[in-house]
């Protein structure tokens, strides 16, 4: 790990302050957030991030650590760990996608350090990105090529991939959010905003580099996700090679409200297969206003994977995902809400 200064501002506006400046994007800054400090510290580790400054955010933690549900919404400040969050009983009764995409993801010990804000902000487990003695990384070294394209890429994704990245998105908290039609909130050097979570992340296709809108400075400070019928009855499928500290091949945060025999309304969003969070519009509107029944899962699955790119290694993934995704459709068309 290379030399850094040391910095723990009092208040969110003295970290913004310490952090703003510059147009680079904010994961490779060269001053950089550390909250809970499961990401950015092993990267430092890897040399794949050499921020000049680390921010620590311990005294600004508490201002942004509550849980609050009310008939309304369910609101996460940004410093709340996964563990926390994942065994609260409202989140557990009213948003169990939200739980369950927490529990699945890592190992307990890190569950109890990491906190939901840098959560949806981890960066790719491509090797190639993640081991510096790979020259060709557009994310890592913008025009330098994607190794991936020509190399070993079983694990990569077949969604909003470009030419230039197919680095898969590997968290699973952000598939619940997008799902649930969850809002960010953020402070920056010019104040404080609010956004829906699905304009939070952005596709490799211009500049792989850039993951997110957010500028140096900007700092997420909180999660609402709205209560809804979709939200209780609803779940996260995860497959990975193996069951314990791993890293989704294909996942599937599914949300549905029911009308009897039929589907009212439906949320997709599809884990492991794309290159950010990835909503499926096209899954959700094969599946409103049509039976509930494996007719309208299968369709649904199909739609899902439409655009999909495959790659010589991860031909599997379309066939992955339409099984995964159908398999919780399934799952959660049986749930009692």
């Amino acid at each position: 790990m290379r030399a850094f200064a040391y910095e723990r501002p009092r208040g969110a506006a003295e970290a913004v302050q310490m952090t703003a400046g510059g147009t680079m994007p904010p994961t490779v800054a060269p001053a950089q957030f550390l909250a809970g400090g499961t990401t950015i510290l092993d990267l430092m580790k890897l040399d794949t991030m050499r921020p000049l400054r680390l921010v620590d955010l311990g005294d600004v933690a508490g201002q942004f650590r509550d849980i609050s549900a009310s008939a309304g919404e369910l609101h996460l400040g940004a410093f709340v760990t996964m563990a926390e969050a994942a065994a609260h009983p409202a989140i557990r009764r009213d948003y169990p996608l939200i739980a369950q995409a927490l529990e699945l993801a890592a190992s307990p010990q890190l569950r109890n350090m990491a906190t939901l804000g840098g959560n949806v902000l981890q960066r790719t487990r491509c090797n190639y990105f993640r081991d510096p003695g790979w020259s060709a990384c557009n994310k890592r070294e913008p025009g330098s090529g994607c190794a991936a394209l020509t190399g070993v890429n079983r694990k990569h994704a077949v969604l909003g991939v470009s030419n230039k990245c197919i680095a898969t998105y590997p968290g699973d908290f952000a598939q619940a959010l997008i799902a649930l039609d969850a809002k960010v909130e953020i402070v920056g050097p010019s104040g404080a905003r609010v956004l829906p979570f699905g304009e939070l992340h952005v596709s490799p296709d211009k500049d792989p580099s850039r993951e997110t809108i957010l500028q140096p400075g900007d700092l997420i400070t909180g999660f609402s996700i709205p209560a809804s019928a979709l939200a209780r009855r609803s779940l996260y499928l995860k497959i990975r090679d193996r069951q314990s500290y791993e890293f989704a091949l294909a996942s599937a945060a599914v949300a549905l409200d029911l009308d009897g025999g039929s589907i009212r309304d439906a949320r997709v969003a599809l884990g492991g297969v794309a290159t950010r969070p990835w909503r499926s519009h096209e899954a959700e509107t094969a599946l409103r206003g049509q039976p509930l029944g494996e007719q309208s899962f299968r369709n649904a699955a199909y739609a899902a994977f439409v655009g999909a790119q495959v790659q010589n290694q991860n031909s599997y993934k379309p066939e992955l995902g339409r099984r995964t995704l159908i398999r919780a459709l399934r799952q959660v068309a049986a749930m009692e809400a």
